[in-house]
């Protein structure tokens, strides 16, 4: 665990009431590996409606110029806008760009599908928003490179997804801003193509492999497996002459063997989409047409609600006694645990639940207490207590420092990440209760000679 940082990165979240350029801060929103989201509004008009700032955590960060050149190319409406972008002057004197871009309200697709119970029409319908955004990024010669559930959400007020988080992304004719041969990722979403390359170019720093909308059709494909199942699909290859997962096989991983109820035409394109050959995968504006044509054509009898299948088989009285003993057992379970959580919950009740799911991921996701299964636990678990140095809480359970959270007798920052991306930020990832944390280490002491400040209050990248 590293715990040197990176001159004139940003310590803290901004105060409320900063001005960034024309904006000004309302709240902190979330924290990622490079970026830092908050709400804010004109200071001018401030009842005009919010956005999401994103704002660099370190100074002339190029990453933010390419994503601003993107957003700038891309208009639909799954895709939020680009209102504005610019630099703010840290009071030491360095600066740091940022982002204006719709805000967002609502919860990250994974939360929304748990929360519904969505019918295979639902999801097919969201499925083929999502591909046509796809399609307009492709159209502008631009890969998203980062689809996975995290980055997508769905707006409350009319169900709506929405595609976040292009600070992934790469379009033709851009700058190469890193010299490895993977572009940045997140694992089980990879290719198979993708993968292939890396084993076999470990090895050879100079190569590069360019994603190609290919690529994204897939991630998109592995998202809707997972958003059906629950799991991964075992498409990460052990060796580059390993066979890649033919997803129409009918072993223990196929859509019909887990998910039986799934109509027969969303199985089938989330197969396409899952193929090994890129070329079956076709592109997003096909992909888009044919989960249109098969949305028009479900119906209500693939809806899969529990509620209504209870409504369907048992008796009225059958069903009141059914549900008054499930609600005195839920309270019994929450009364139990109540004590155990009620410090932590006390300490971190302001950022439990605030934090977005990706740098540019613009919403509140719903806090859970689902432990995720060992099969998708793909980041460090939370040490049972804090390491050396790591900043700790004072006998009220607080932390010294705003935007810290008390959790197992330590200080932790809430990363802008979901479990998927917390495996991409190497060691400075740790879940808990499904989500991303830091440890927050206590600043060390600069010598007087020096001029700024060298430290951070979590680890750098």
């Amino acid at each position: 665990m590293q715990n040197t940082c990176d001159p004139g990165r940003l310590l803290a979240p901004l105060p409320e009431g900063t001005r960034v350029g024309p904006w000004r801060v309302v709240r902190w929103h979330g924290q990622g590996a490079y970026g830092a989201v908050y709400q804010a509004v004109r200071a001018r008009w401030p009842q005009r409606p919010p956005v999401a700032l994103k704002l660099s955590l370190l100074p002339e960060d190029p990453r933010f110029a390419r994503e601003a050149e993107l957003l700038s190319r891309l208009r639909h409406p799954c895709i939020p806008r680009l209102i504005g972008h610019g630099h703010w002057k840290h009071p030491a004197g360095t600066r740091h760009p940022f982002l204006a871009m719709q805000w967002v309200e609502g919860i990250s697709l994974y939360d929304w599908a748990q929360a519904r119970n969505p019918s295979s029409r639902e999801l097919l319908q969201v499925l083929a928003q999502l591909a046509r955004a796809l399609q307009a990024i492709h159209a502008a010669h631009a890969i998203h490179r980062d689809v996975k559930g995290g980055n997508i959400l769905i707006r409350a007020s009319d169900g709506r997804p929405f595609l976040t988080d292009f600070g992934s992304g790469d379009y033709q004719g851009s700058e190469r801003l890193t010299w490895r041969s993977m572009p940045p990722a997140t694992l089980p979403y990879r290719s198979p193509e993708a993968s292939r390359f890396a084993f076999r170019f470990i090895h050879e720093p100079e190569s590069r492999y360019v994603a190609r909308p290919s690529d994204d059709l897939f991630s998109l494909g592995v998202t809707a497996y997972r958003l059906l199942t629950g799991h991964y699909p075992p498409t990460q290859l052990p060796s580059a002459e390993a066979p890649a997962w033919e997803p129409g096989d009918a072993g223990p991983w196929s859509l019909q063997r887990l998910k039986p109820q799934v109509a027969p035409d969303l199985a089938a394109l989330v197969q396409r989409m899952l193929s090994p050959q890129p070329e079956t995968r076709g592109t997003a504006k096909a992909l888009g047409e044919a989960l249109e044509l098969a949305a028009a054509r479900a119906g209500e009898k693939t809806k899969r609600p529990r509620q209504a299948l209870l409504r369907a088989h048992l008796p009225m009285g059958a069903l009141v006694l059914l549900l008054l003993w499930l609600g005195w057992n839920v309270f019994q379970r929450a009364d139990s645990s109540f004590s155990r959580t009620r410090a932590t919950e006390h300490a971190s009740a302001h950022e439990a639940g605030s934090v977005a799911l990706g740098d540019a991921s613009l919403t509140v996701p719903r806090a859970s207490d689902q432990t995720p299964s060992s099969s998708e636990r793909i980041a460090l678990e939370l040490p049972p207590k804090p390491f050396p140095g790591q900043h700790k809480p004072d006998a009220n359970n607080r932390c010294p420092r705003r935007g810290q959270i008390a959790i197992n007798g330590g200080c932790w920052v809430q990363l802008a990440m979901d479990a998927d991306t917390c495996e991409a930020n190497g060691e400075d990832g740790y879940t808990y209760k499904g989500r991303c944390y830091a440890p927050a280490f206590a600043p060390k002491r600069q010598p007087t000679s020096t001029q700024g400040s060298n430290t951070c209050s979590a680890p750098c990248h």
